[in-house]
């Protein structure tokens, strides 16, 4: 804020909130038209066309040749996933999919889905810079990256302009791989189909957060992951970055998953 701005605030007897606040460009990865990302289309339940990979990526000990983006939430190896209503995991269809927050989204309402692939040095160098911050004993290098980000989506029969942002960033250097969920702007949590309420976009079966390997043994819920505490998101971490969730996914134990729930953040007590 500008000084003199402050001093105008000061002087009307507003109450002027000092905390800190996170700057969404160092949060998110860049994203958008700008970055030569493609767009999902205007459509409920829409999904990209087949994404072929042009390098592989590891997920749960398997190779993925390709991927399907998905408007709720979901980015999934190989095979489409239709279903817009989170459930727990494992699931035993089959299916192998990373999901930031699954969750009836509908960009028809509002909002974008964006995505790309990408081997563009500054990006690759800004997720090998994360990577050996928090995984300083495993050496990594970034040679490609996915960033996938839904930009202010709302979610299907709302009745509001809430809208949510958060982002999945895949990475590998063709032998190790890690998952990057970014979470900017939350601020629902079910759609009206997943019987939420249509003014508020809460209740019903709120949205799920994290991985599904596909074999109906390994997987992973981010802690919060369909309940309400899942709007809290933003606030919880196991990188101590509010917002930030990372893994290395490439066998089938995912290193970096906390073994107990998280805990929300007041300035910095972050979960680690």
């Amino acid at each position: 804020m500008k000084p003199f701005s402050l001093f105008l605030l000061l002087i009307s007897g507003a109450v002027v909130d000092f905390q800190p606040v996170r700057e969404k460009e160092s949060l998110l990865y860049p994203y958008g038209l700008d970055q030569h990302d493609q767009k999902t289309p205007k459509l409920d339940d829409g999904t990209s066309g087949k994404i072929s990979l042009t390098t592989p990526f590891t997920f749960y000990g398997k190779e993925h040749q390709s991927l399907y983006v998905r408007e709720p939430g979901l980015i999934s190896c190989d095979t489409r996933v239709s279903q817009y209503t989170p459930d727990p995991f494992p699931l035993a269809d089959g299916s192998p999919f990373v999901t930031p927050f699954w969750a009836d989204v509908n960009n028809v309402m509002g909002g974008d889905v964006f995505y790309r692939q990408t081997t563009d040095p500054a990006l690759l160098a800004r997720v090998t810079e994360d990577i050996n911050r928090y995984f300083p004993e495993v050496p990594y290098a970034a040679t490609w990256a996915f960033v996938a980000t839904w930009d202010n989506v709302a979610y299907y029969g709302s009745e509001s302009n809430k809208g949510n942002t958060f982002q999945a960033a895949l990475t590998t250097n063709t032998e190790t791989s890690f998952i990057i969920l970014n979470y900017w702007d939350i601020q629902w949590t079910t759609g009206v189909a997943s019987d939420g309420d249509a003014e508020t976009g809460l209740g019903g079966t709120p949205a799920h957060a994290g991985f599904n390997s596909g074999d109906e043994t390994n997987f992973y819920n981010i802690p919060g992951s369909q309940t309400e505490a899942i709007i809290n998101i933003t606030k919880t971490s196991n990188v101590n970055v509010p917002g930030r969730w990372v893994f290395q996914v490439n066998d089938l134990e995912l290193i970096g998953a906390p073994t107990e729930a998280p805990k929300v953040a007041n300035s910095n007590n972050c979960w680690l």
